[in-house]
Formats: C-alpha cells, sequence, structure tokens
C-alpha cells in the first residue's frame, strides 16, 4: 500500500472523514431486516465479478484496491453519521446502536492491484458476516468499477503509445474527486505522470505541466508569452504552439528559446500530418533535440495511428479519465455462500456460480497465458505454469502488512500485460484474450 505524506500523517491534521454514508440506503435496510430476523450473524462470502466485459474489450485491469482498503478502514458510524440517519429515520433504533459499535472484523482477499482480469474472474471476495460484509456493497463497487475503468482504458493507450510516454492530464473533464483516483488508475496502468497535483500528494504520482493557450493570449504577442515562460522555466520547457499559425510559432518558439528548447506543444489539428511537418520544420531551424508533444482528444486509436509519426510523448485528457468510452467494467458484488453453503441466483439472464472461489491463471512453457480456471471446489488439479491469483488483504479486520506499493502494483501491470498472446493486446473487438474455465462446486 502508499506510505502517506507527512501532512496526512501530522498529529495536526483533522481526521479523515468518514466513508460509511458514501453507500445506497437499502444495504442499511437490510441491515435492519437482517438483524431483526436474526439472520445477520450468518457467516457469508460474496464475490465481486463482471459477466462480461466492456464492448471492444479483451482484458480488464484491477486498480483501486489500495483507494479501497483505506475507505474501509474509514468506514466507521461516528456521531455525525448516526445523527443523519438518526434524523432521516433510516433505519430504527436497534440497528442505529449496532452502527455505534460496527467495526469491519471479516477477511478479504482478492486479484493484486494490477491484475488482470477476465469475464467470472472472482477479483474480491469478502468473508464475514452478513451484518458485516454488505454494508460495504456500494463502496466496494464504486472504487473498483471506476478506477479499474479508467486503468483498463489507461492500459490499452500505453500499449498503443508504445514506448512513448503518457501523461493523464483529464482533471477538468470528470469530478474533482474523480479526478485524483484516475490520475492514480492511470499511473498503475503505465501513464508516466498526471497534471492532477493531488494525485502527487496522496499518491506519489509525478505530475508536470507548463502552460495553456490563455497563457499566450495574455500577452501581446507570441513571442511575449514563451520568453516570459522560457524566463521563468528555462529553455527545457515545452512551448504550446498552436494558439495562432503552428508553423509561425515554431519558428517564434526557437527563435526566443533557441535550438536547446525542451519540446513543442500541439493540441489540434491533423496530428500525424502536424508532427510529420514540425519535426522537419524543428529540424531545419537546428532543433533536433526539441521533442514533439501532441495531445487533444486522444484515445488508443488515435495514439495507434500515430504510431508511425515522429512524436516524443502525449498528453492524454477526456479519453482515459472516462474509460475510453467505458467508465464502469460492470462488476457486481453477489452473495455466494452461506454457512459454508453455495447459494446463487438463477434468474434466466444473470446466472451466478455459487460457492467460494479459487482463481488460477495458466500459461504455456513460454510464459503465454493460455486461460482462467475459476473454481467453487476448492484448489483446481495443479499443472505446471499455473499462477495462483488471489492474495490475503485483509485478516480479521486488519490490512495486511507488506501489500504491493503502487510502484510495484504499477510493475506488476507490465509484466502481465507481456503474458497476453499477440491478439490478446489488439483493439479491435474480439473475444476475451483468454477464456475463463468455471469449475463447479463439488
Amino acid at each position: 500500500m502508499h506510505t502517506p505524506s507527512e501532512a496526512q500523517t501530522s498529529p495536526s491534521t483533522a481526521p479523515a472523514p468518514s466513508t460509511a454514508l458514501l453507500t445506497d440506503h437499502y444495504e442499511l435496510t437490510m441491515l435492519q431486516s437482517a438483524l431483526r430476523s436474526g439472520a445477520a450473524s450468518r457467516h457469508c462470502t460474496f464475490e465481486v465479478f463482471t459477466r462480461r466485459l466492456p464492448e471492444g474489450r479483451r482484458y480488464g485491469v484491477v486498480a483501486g484496491t489500495g483507494r479501497l482498503l483505506e475507505a474501509i478502514g474509514r468506514f466507521r458510524f461516528d456521531e455525525p453519521v448516526l445523527r443523519r440517519l438518526r434524523e432521516q429515520a433510516v433505519v430504527d433504533d436497534a440497528t442505529l446502536e449496532h452502527l455505534a459499535a460496527w467495526r469491519f472484523s471479516g477477511d478479504v482477499d482478492g486479484y493484486a492491484e494490477g491484475e488482470l482480469f477476465f469475464p467470472g474472474s472472482p477479483v474480491l471476495s469478502v468473508t464475514s458476516t452478513f451484518a458485516d460484509a454488505v454494508i460495504l456493497e456500494t463502496l466496494i463497487l464504486s472504487v473498483l468499477n471506476h478506477d479499474s475503468a479508467v486503468a483498463s482504458a489507461a492500459a490499452r493507450m500505453v500499449t498503443a503509445a508504445g514506448e512513448r510516454p503518457l501523461l493523464e492530464m483529464g482533471s477538468r473533464r470528470t469530478h474533482e474527486e474523480a479526478a485524483v483516483a484516475s490520475a492514480r488508475a492511470a499511473y498503475l496502468a503505465g501513464f508516466a505522470g498526471s497534471s492532477n497535483l493531488e494525485a502527487g500528494r496522496r499518491w506519489g504520482v509525478p505530475t508536470s505541466g507548463t502552460s495553456a493557450h490563455a497563457f499566450t493570449l495574455l500577452h501581446d504577442t507570441e513571442a511575449e508569452a514563451f520568453a516570459a515562460q522560457v524566463a521563468a522555466l528555462g529553455t527545457g520547457t515545452t512551448l504550446l504552439v498552436d494558439t495562432y499559425d503552428i508553423r509561425q510559432g515554431i519558428t517564434t518558439a526557437v527563435e526566443v528559446a533557441g535550438t536547446g528548447l525542451g519540446a513543442v506543444r500541439i493540441d489540434s489539428g491533423d496530428l500525424p500530418v502536424l508532427a510529420r511537418q514540425t519535426r522537419e520544420q524543428l529540424d531545419r531551424l537546428g532543433a533536433t533535440s526539441t521533442r514533439i508533444v501532441l495531445s487533444g482528444d486522444l484515445d488508443e486509436h488515435a495514439l495507434a495511428a500515430l504510431a508511425a509519426a515522429p512524436v516524443d510523448s502525449y498528453g492524454v485528457g477526456t479519453s482515459v479519465v472516462l474509460g475510453s468510452g467505458a467508465p464502469t467494467v460492470g462488476m457486481v458484488y453477489k452473495l455466494v455462500e452461506v454457512d459454508g453453503r453455495p447459494v446463487a441466483k438463477r434468474s434466466e439472464s444473470k446466472t451466478t456460480h455459487g460457492g467460494r472461489k479459487v482463481a488460477v491463471r495458466r500459461h504455456r512453457s513460454t510464459g503465454t497465458a493460455t486461460e482462467e480456471v475459476v473454481s467453487a471446489a476448492g484448489p483446481p488439479p495443479a499443472e505446471p505454469g499455473d499462477r495462483a491469483l488471489q492474495v490475503p488483504l485483509v485478516r480479521g479486520g486488519t490490512p495486511v502488512e507488506g501489500l504491493p506499493s503502487l510502484a510495484e502494483s504499477r510493475e506488476h501491470v507490465r509484466r502481465v500485460l507481456v503474458t497476453l498472446p499477440w491478439e490478446g493486446l489488439a483493439l479491435s473487438r474480439g473475444e476475451p484474450a483468454i477464456p475463463t474455465q468455471q469449475l463447479p462446486p463439488r
């Protein structure tokens, strides 16, 4: 897990707010009913999984685990929360009394943050009493669905960009808190950094940025704007050259900063054509080491189309923070076991496989993944190349020590993506990169 910053651990810092109301009303009314019936203490396992991947996707990336464990730790029904529930008559007095003493005391297991998932993958399991586990549903799904959607889209973009770095810069296109979570998820998936400073403070995500068109428009001439930026940030800065005429902007940028100018950025237009023209112009001007940065409505498909263009790095905004058209991965939280007995929903269109699952991923001797085996009958028969997917995250209500850092999870994404068959990394529509085999309960 991440290491809190000094600001987060200082004695003068106000306590972190409770997350207990980041939930749906019916979670607490279910609890009230279960307390009254006596079923609240039954031993249960809930599992998080997705029945299908978003349209056009061949894999997903688990993200948000670190954020989730922190949020569960703050899931407390303190006096302001209880007062709100009492005033709004959400639950009765007996339930309020239960909630006042509530602390999660169960176990959580799941795929490591940064792991790949497929339809039916048991991404997370929560084992405790019904009273403990049911009220965490909304929090768990809101975190994992959002962060995994962003990370899944970001991983596709990283693949499309090849070795070229990507900067996440979509804070202005989403909710302010979603912006922080999106920056973290994109970095996890392989982005080089973010423009979001709060993501840097909370999670150690590298941040960077220079200027927008408003800075150029503020000055009477483009040359004055460039000179002011170079004076403040040095010749290694990146100058935005498409406020007016791009060709003239490039010429002015080199005249002001010299041939040692760090980079130019283009934020609009026919980017493949402009990248080639920009490289040719910079070389003619002697700025052969000046890099080219492209931004402006980029997604994985646009990045793939730029593969042959002379580009050095990219800035990606709206597309990544909105999951590139898939802002959720469709994860659900389902009860699969009660007092050791498998239970399952059996509706015509939404069948659930009962029983607590164990998952392994199988690989050829070359390291290429071949299938995911999900068993409700205990560990499946071992085969060479099997890799167990679930790890302990919480035991007895306490996060397990030594969980991977964000940097380690980021490296895990890189490693597991390499194991997919090459067609599993394609951006075109198709089947999941590897199939999932479901083994039923005994």
